[in-house]
């Protein structure tokens, strides 16, 4: 049989695999570019009658895959590397064993790539759109926006105002947001209290304890929800992995908006000649994956379900050695312009507040290169009415670096 042939048996395979989860949750609502192409480790997918391709050779098999991965490099068309995962679980594992990170190949394939360190050399280009009347927010891949808005779907985010905090409810799906889901990877979570009662100070969670480090979990109790929406092997739990504060501005004297941020789950050292980053490789909910926790002394209530509670005490889940901080690179003043100036290389068109880009923040006993610390790692901007683009580069994750644009839609008066 022909590549081309074997590629759209695939294809119908893909099909009546579709057709079998729609028969089996009738009445659910699918779209096409708001869902995360990926099969789930276990479930009606393996039922399926698929001998002729579970009994293939080894070599054969490899040999398939790596021509799919190398040929098949945007989407829509990487949606194929996706159906190989998805015929079986011999399959799935030559996928996961060839298909490689995105700071090893630039490219986004599975939902799992989304928390991983982007690419060193060319950054990972996405937009980001807000809806208004929703309080929604959408990542997608791409330059910009498509004329038959049939874009590839990264993340979605959801503003939820409460009467002690804000969140920014970051999921993979466009149209579920609880965070009882399978589909919820983390929060942007904003508390005024006595030391933040100008809102100008973030934190980000995560779902998943970063890799390697010592974890002190915030879990959330269950009894709100029904006991078969929590995992047995798994709490619900929230880690703090990075805070974002902006700058006080109150007589707007000191020119545009300047942040901080403290990656409290990305090393420092991972800046420095041969350092790494923490790279996951599965989400805590995967089937083939198994954490252990570390027992908690203590467990704390959620805010978002006790509203008396105004904590954020719980200390963050911090990796081996002093974390990364990220600052905002320093834009030059125009004088014929009579404004504040970036060179965002025409990825920004629109002149706002929110527009910026991040450098890392070392010193010099951190021996970080010069030219990694006029490097950009981060870049976020305006393009049109609802419309911003955001690139980032190695250390930062999808997950991450939307997570620090979200904070920028929050109204911060005191620091323009």
């Amino acid at each position: 049989m022909s590549f081309k042939g074997i590629v759209r048996e695939l294809m119908e395979l893909k099909d009546g695999i579709g057709n079998i989860s729609r028969t089996r949750f009738e009445g659910r609502r699918w779209r096409s570019h708001g869902r995360s192409h990926i099969a789930p480790d276990q479930g009606p997918l393996y039922a399926l009658e698929q001998g002729k391709w579970e009994d293939l050779p080894p070599e054969l098999l490899l040999d398939i895959i790596r021509r799919v991965e190398a040929s098949e490099t945007s989407w829509p068309a990487r949606t194929v590397v996706v159906f190989c995962a998805a015929v079986c679980k011999s399959w799935r594992q030559v996928t996961k064993e060839i298909v490689q990170t995105p700071e090893q190949c630039g490219r986004l394939t599975f939902p799992i790539s989304l928390k991983q360190p982007g690419p060193r050399e060319s950054p990972i280009q996405c937009f980001i759109k807000r809806d208004r009347a929703t309080s929604t927010f959408r990542l997608f891949f791409g330059l910009t926006p498509s004329e038959d808005e049939n874009d590839k779907l990264l993340l979605a985010a959801k503003k939820i105002r409460r009467a002690t905090s804000t969140d920014f409810v970051i999921s993979l799906v466009a149209d579920d947001f609880s965070r009882s889901s399978n589909a919820y990877v983390g929060k942007l979570r904003q508390v005024p209290t006595m030391s933040n009662f100008l809102g100008t100070k973030f934190t980000i969670y995560d779902s998943q304890p970063p890799c390697d480090a010592t974890v002190k979990a915030k879990c959330r109790s269950s009894r709100r929800f029904h006991p078969r929406q929590v995992s047995p092997r798994l709490p619900a739990c929230s880690y703090s992995i990075a805070t974002v504060s902006y700058e006080l501005n109150v007589l707007r004297t000191r020119g545009p908006r300047k942040l901080h941020c403290v990656m409290h789950s990305i090393p420092v050292s991972s800046m420095q000649e041969g350092g790494t980053a923490p790279t996951p490789y599965s989400f805590p909910h995967s089937s083939d994956e198994s954490f252990s926790f570390q027992p908690v002394s203590q467990v704390l209530k959620d805010p978002a379900i006790n509203f008396s509670s105004t904590s954020l005490s719980e200390p963050p889940a911090n990796v081996s050695g002093e974390p990364l901080t990220l600052k905002n690179k320093a834009p030059r003043w125009h004088e014929q312009l009579q404004c504040w100036c970036l060179n965002f290389r025409g990825r920004v068109t629109v002149a706002s507040v929110k527009n910026f880009q991040l450098v890392a923040a070392v010193e010099p006993h951190h021996n970080v290169p010069a030219a990694e610390q006029e490097k950009v790692i981060l870049q976020f901007g305006k393009i049109g009415k609802d419309i911003f683009t955001m690139d980032y580069w190695y250390p930062l994750s999808a997950f991450q670096a939307f997570a620090i644009c979200l904070s920028s839609f929050d109204t911060k008066p005191a620091c323009e």
